[in-house]
């Protein structure tokens, strides 16, 4: 297996502290939001082979049966098909939603048709592939997911006592589930820009005032001031996550993570469409026509231990697997050799991975069929494929 070497990007919404105390360096005071870890050609860690450091997507792109398999080659094409990341959010992220793997190639099917260049600031679609994720708390983490039932998303706009925000109200109280929704969705995004920036500077004083289960949207009001990204947030389920829980985002869910660490675990895309808290484009026909206009529980996951000490986060999707494992004292070595391809990610304490000492923060790749097995006291998450 090889040790990764890994890029840490420099987001404005990261924190300046947390991945550095994961790591157990001096923080150099600058953001530090997301450190990844595969073949993503933004950012591919590098391994070391023959005394040579090479990117770990050339490496693999060299002979991709043997370092994915023959399975996860036939079934995601010959690159790794997920990213795993370690994300560190110290302000709110744009509130956003991703494609349908059908929408997202026949998105990417008519910019390209339509000439729009790829790095475009107005293109939706960067490529052909869905993006569902999964975020695990490390510490924590608190965030939003999928919209509440319509006549909660009522009280919240109602208790604020705004007098712009009441037709929405009224919406949310006079339609079915869906079409409410949609229609104050869609008049939030729509509104006048000016007229909307002082409902919003009027609900953030509100929510500042009443604090409570108010207090988040005063938080996201203060980094985001005007953005009627402010108001759709309160559309949505307020979630808290504990060390050890996830979030499962898939298609078509708007969500946004406000605050705390967390292994992140996606397909590997870029295809992101925003609702708000953003400066980028909003380009509001095109996601009203991916996001699902669906209420419900947003669906803490736990995850369920096998009896050889693995505990799986289950997931509908194939391109990623991720799972932990809580090393104690004394236990013996764990083997987590597999046809598939897997990344290794030490969180807590020391863990070996075969010849590899592991610190926090620190991670392996394993291709596939090789032998990997892991000791030591800690906890090791590992990201495989469903192939």
């Amino acid at each position: 297996m090889d040790r990764l070497s890994n890029t840490v990007r420099p987001y404005a919404w990261g924190s300046t502290t947390a991945i550095p105390e994961l790591l157990g360096i001096a923080p150099t005071g600058e953001p530090q939001a997301e450190m990844w870890m595969g073949a993503h050609p933004g950012a591919p860690s590098r391994v070391t082979r023959d005394h040579v450091e090479r990117p770990l997507s050339e490496v693999i792109a060299a002979d991709p049966v043997h370092e994915l398999g023959a399975a996860a080659v036939d079934k995601f094409g010959p690159r790794l098909p997920f990213l795993l990341k370690i994300l560190a959010a110290g302000a709110p992220l744009s509130l956003q939603v991703h494609p349908n793997l059908a929408q997202a190639k026949e998105g990417y099917a008519a910019e390209e048709s339509a000439g729009v260049p790829i790095d475009a600031p107005h293109r939706n679609y960067k490529d052909a592939n869905h993006k569902p994720e999964l975020i695990c708390a490390l510490t924590p983490f608190e965030g939003l997911c999928g919209f509440r039932p319509p006549l909660e998303a009522a009280d919240v706009l109602a208790g604020l006592d705004v007098d712009s925000l009441k037709p929405y109200v009224d919406l949310l109280h006079a339609h079915p589930e869906e079409a409410a929704l949609r229609e104050v969705l869609t008049a939030v995004l729509s509104a006048d820009p000016n007229e909307m920036a002082v409902t919003v500077t009027e609900a953030a004083y509100a929510c500042e005032e009443l604090g409570g289960h108010y207090a988040p949207y005063a938080a996201v009001a203060h980094h985001f001031p005007g953005d009627p990204g402010v108001i759709a947030a309160m559309l949505l389920n307020h979630v808290q996550l504990q060390p050890g829980e996830a979030l499962f985002l898939g298609a078509g869910v708007p969500h946004a993570y406000i605050e705390g660490l967390g292994v992140e675990i996606m397909a590997n895309s870029d295809n992101v469409l925003r609702c708000g808290l953003t400066p980028k484009h909003v380009d509001v026909p095109e996601l009203l026509r991916v996001v699902r206009f669906e209420a419900g529980d947003p669906g803490v996951l736990r995850p369920e231990a096998s009896p050889e000490g693995e505990e799986v986060y289950e997931t509908p999707i194939g391109e990623f697997r991720l799972s932990r494992y809580v090393l104690a004292p004394g236990a013996a070595p764990r083997d987590l050799t597999t046809r598939t391809p897997q990344i290794l990610l030490c969180t807590a304490g020391t863990v070996r991975a075969g010849e590899l000492a592991l610190s926090p923060g620190q991670s392996a790749f394993v291709p596939a069929g090789e032998k990997a097995e892991v000791s030591g006291v800690g906890t090791v998450f590992r990201a495989t494929v469903m192939a």
